[in-house]
C-alpha cells in the first residue's frame, strides 16, 4: 500500500509541475493511458504465470 501511495503522490507532483510550467502532460489521454497501464500490468502477470513453463522448455 505504501508503494501505491508514493506512486500517486509522485504522479500528482509531476502533473502539478508540468501544469505550473504550462507543459503538455507526459501521458496519453486519460482512457488510453489507463488502458495502456492495465495492458502492461496484465502482460507482466501473464509472463510471470508462464515463466516456469518457459524455463522448463529451455532447459
Amino acid at each position: 500500500m505504501k508503494t501505491v501511495i508514493l506512486a500517486i503522490l509522485t504522479g500528482f507532483f509531476v502533473g502539478f509541475v508540468f501544469a505550473l510550467f504550462k507543459l503538455p502532460i507526459p501521458a496519453p489521454p486519460a482512457l488510453a493511458g489507463i488502458a495502456g497501464i492495465v495492458g502492461i500490468y496484465l502482460g507482466f502477470r501473464a509472463f510471470m504465470a508462464i515463466q516456469p513453463w518457459i524455463e522448463s522448455v529451455l532447459k
